[in-house]
C-alpha cells in the first residue's frame, strides 16, 4: 500500500492512482513488489528538521528515503520537500511536474537498491530515473 500525505505545504497535484500504478510498475521492473510506502510532501523547514533529527545533517535536500525493505518487498518512508523540488526545477530549467515525478521515483529506486553517492552511481541512478520517467509519460 502506498500512502501520500502533506505537512506545512499544499498537497501536490499528482494523480495518486496513476502514480501508485507507475511506482509498482517501476519496482516490478527491478524485481521488487511494493509493500508499505509512505510519502510525506513537506516544505524546506520540515525536511531540514528530519535531516537534523534522523541523519544529523544541517542542510536542505529534495528527498530523504528511509528503507525498511524485507526481501524482495520494498517498504519505506519517503520525505520530499516541494520547496526544493520547485527550486531545482527552476535551477535546472525542468518542468516542475517532471521534476516532482523524478524525485518521487528516486526514492523508490533507492528502495530497489540503486545508490547515487559512490563513483559512477549517480549516472546509473539518472539512467534509471529517465527509464522510469518514460514509463510515467506513457
Amino acid at each position: 500500500m502506498i500512502t501520500y500525505s502533506n505537512e506545512n505545504i499544499p498537497f501536490p497535484k499528482i494523480r495518486r492512482r496513476e502514480t501508485t500504478a507507475w511506482i509498482k510498475e517501476v519496482a516490478l521492473s527491478h524485481g521488487y513488489k511494493v509493500g508499505e510506502i509512505g510519502y510525506l510532501f513537506c516544505d524546506d523547514a520540515k525536511i531540514l528538521e528530519v535531516n537534523n533529527e534522523f541523519l544529523g545533517h544541517d542542510y536542505y535536500t529534495d528527498i530523504i528515503t528511509f528503507d525498511y525493505d524485507e526481501g524482495n518487498t520494498i517498504n519505506g518512508d519517503i520525505v520530499i520537500s516541494l520547496d526544493t523540488v520547485k527550486s531545482n526545477a527552476e535551477k535546472y530549467k525542468k518542468d516542475y511536474d517532471e521534476e516532482l515525478h523524478r524525485v518521487i521515483i528516486h526514492g523508490i529506486l533507492h528502495l530497489c537498491g540503486i545508490n547515487d553517492k559512490g563513483p559512477g552511481e549517480r549516472e546509473i541512478m539518472e539512467k534509471e530515473e529517465n527509464k522510469a520517467l518514460q514509463l510515467w509519460k506513457k
